[in-house]
């Protein structure tokens, strides 16, 4: 093969990669998508999968100790959580600090009642490709994207109850 064939395969190879790369990337926090699976430890140390959840609704919120609009979401998370815990919810908070202790202090501050899962290597936030700070993912019964919220503001949570809840119905 010659040198240019050479460069031209090499160069056609990497095209094709990078052009999957940057689907599953996109796939991965698109609305009507597979939410991709993980495996995550829990600050109480036991693993908690994804996969595991189909048949629930499941909010899974990335959120970092850094992150003062996920400080301020925390509260009404927790309310989240409990007004639908026993409809059918699963509320899934991934924290993205290096520091396990961080999260775990801010956790036990702010009294949150929902499993808090612990990617601190990324590996999860960047298969849902994460882009801001807080990021919520409203997954459906199948294991289907169906909302994706990037940041949060007064009122998301409102936003996140009627969604849960029409979801829910299905």
């Amino acid at each position: 093969m010659t040198t240019s064939r050479k460069s031209f395969s090499v160069r056609a190879v990497l095209g094709l990669l990078l052009a999957a790369s940057a689907t599953l990337a996109s796939a991965a926090a698109t609305v009507g998508a597979a939410a991709p699976d993980f495996t995550l430890r829990t600050l109480s140390g036991s693993n908690m999968r994804l996969q595991e959840q189909r048949g629930q609704v499941v909010l899974v919120n990335f959120w970092a100790t850094w992150c003062g609009p996920c400080r301020k979401e925390m509260p009404h998370l927790n309310r989240i959580a409990d007004k639908y815990k026993s409809s059918g919810l699963v509320l899934m908070g991934v924290n993205v600090d290096d520091n396990v202790k961080n999260a775990a202090d801010l956790s036990a501050k702010l009294g949150v009642n929902f499993p808090v899962l612990l990617d601190t290597d990324k590996k999860v936030s960047r298969l849902y490709d994460l882009n801001s700070m807080p990021s919520t993912m409203v997954i459906d019964r199948s294991g289907r994207v169906r909302y994706v919220h990037r940041g949060y503001q007064d009122g998301y949570e409102d936003m996140y109850d009627k969604q849960i809840r029409d979801l829910l119905k299905e």
